[in-house]
């Protein structure tokens, strides 16, 4: 009898982690660039060190935990470092970000057991480690304002023709009023663009997101909108692929109930924290999302009732955590639950099969 070989239906791709990191730094290499040229040395060492950090602590603790070193060959770290600076200030000091770094690999990446195991993002966490660790230094009007900008506007397109459309576009080119990320609205869009081209994003988070948050501004008269900093979550954070849903309606409704947990937040009064927490939340919950919007098995009848009931159960799950998490906040527990968090993984990873 000839045996032949057979394969489960799965896609396959000859592109290994370390050719999508690469796509993903080259699409925030102009952010990356433009911010250098608005704030010149403070914004290069910030980057520069966040990177270094998060390389070498997973090489130091890849080697503690797992034994090996190899998984700093995928540029994951690299990624992880310059996403970190980008939702920093321009003026935070150079050793809290190194720290934030350091955090952002440890406790937000290794401490799972390494890439594509991670529940949450690791920059984000890697902030609020930072926010919790340094909260005098990281809410200081001071790392927002700290030296003249080298450039503070850029006339290329009102240059040519002087109206309101070719001046609003000058600002989405250099607008550098929040986080080094946020400089160039323009420069994001260009990354997103490369990035779904290349098919390493979808277009289902970004758009829901984006449409969710200008829909719902309209009503939330606390919103506060940063352009900037929604491109670069809606673009290169709330699709990080391990910690978002797998399956296309399952994306939609994540980029969704984003948007809806940040309206929730704005109206009791988070400003600063919204689209961190945001993506907190909506990590949290992002297995079970792609549970309730797993596609029917090939065979199997769709049971429209229990779908209906199952989205109603995480829509209501995640309403009711924003409004927890809002309480957190307001009573200042929110320290508590990163050192809960802290001893949680960290017993987790001791007990694990993962170390070696």
């Amino acid at each position: 009898m000839e045996v032949k070989n057979s394969y489960t239906p799965c896609l396959r791709t000859g592109d290994d982690i370390k050719t999508v990191m690469f796509d993903v730094i080259l699409a925030l290499t102009p952010a990356i660039l433009i911010s250098i040229l608005v704030y010149g040395l403070s914004s290069f060492l910030i980057i520069l060190i966040c990177i270094l950090s998060a390389v070498l602590t997973e090489t130091i603790f890849s080697k503690i935990f797992f034994n090996e070193i190899s998984s700093i060959k995928n540029l994951s770290a690299i990624v992880t470092g310059i996403l970190l600076a980008f939702i920093l200030a321009p003026y935070t000091p150079i050793y809290v970000a190194a720290f934030g770094a350091a955090m952002a690999i440890i406790f937000g990446k290794l401490i799972f057991g390494g890439i594509g195991k991670n529940r949450l993002n690791p920059a984000v966490v890697g902030r609020e480690f930072m926010t919790v660790f340094f909260p005098l230094i990281m809410s200081s009007p001071a790392i927002w304002s700290g030296n003249s900008l080298n450039i503070s506007e850029l006339k290329i397109f009102s240059f040519i023709i002087d109206n309101n459309l070719t001046n609003y576009l000058d600002k989405l080119l250099i607008n550098p009023t929040g986080s080094i990320g946020e400089v160039s609205i323009l420069a994001l869009i260009a990354g997103g663009t490369y990035l779904l081209i290349k098919n390493r994003i979808s277009w289902h988070i970004p758009v829901a997101l984006f449409c969710t948050v200008f829909l719902v501004s309209s009503f939330v008269k606390e919103a506060e909108i940063s352009m900037g900093g929604l491109m670069l979550v809606g673009i290169f954070m709330a699709t990080d692929t391990p910690t978002s849903p797998t399956y296309s309606f399952g994306k939609f409704y994540y980029g969704m109930m984003m948007g809806l947990t940040m309206a929730i937040f704005w109206k009791f009064g988070i400003q600063s924290e919204t689209l961190s927490y945001s993506i907190i939340v909506l990590n949290i919950f992002s297995k079970k999302i792609n549970k309730v919007f797993r596609p029917v098995v090939s065979g199997y009848k769709l049971n429209l009732i229990k779908k209906i009931f199952s989205f109603l159960k995480i829509s209501i799950l995640i309403f009711l955590f924003d409004l927890l998490w809002i309480l957190l906040h307001k009573f200042d527990i929110i320290p508590y639950i990163v050192f809960i968090y802290i001893l949680v993984t960290t017993v987790k990873l001791i007990s694990s099969k993962n170390i070696k």
